[in-house]
């Protein structure tokens, strides 16, 4: 088996730093800190199963063959994808009630 690389988009980091900011500053370090190793273990799953995200359904051209997974432990928030036969590319990690459409043009 082929080890995939992953690639974050800036967009993708800035998410993930914002909340982790956003927990530190209303609930301390511990739940940043939950936050931090709840994404990097939704990422390894993520690399080690490609297809089990949820195919998303935009209908701009450009997000053709995004998928979804929500992120462990904190459920309403989404880390969007894409992958190829050697890259996992991350193109954001957002609350799921947001126009999600809309933010990949920001």
């Amino acid at each position: 088996m082929k080890k995939l690389r992953v690639a974050l988009s800036d967009a993708a980091i800035a998410d993930i730093l914002e909340q982790s900011d956003w927990y530190e500053t209303q609930a301390g370090g511990n739940l940043a800190k939950r936050w931090e190793e709840a994404v990097t273990g939704t990422l390894v799953r993520i690399v080690r199963n490609p297809g089990a995200g949820a195919p998303c359904r935009f209908t701009a051209a450009e997000l053709r063959g995004t998928r979804r997974m929500p992120v462990t432990g904190f459920a309403k928030y989404l880390i969007f994808y894409r992958s190829s036969e050697s890259e996992i590319l991350v193109l954001r990690v957002v609350h799921g009630a947001r126009d999600l459409e809309s933010l990949f043009f920001e």
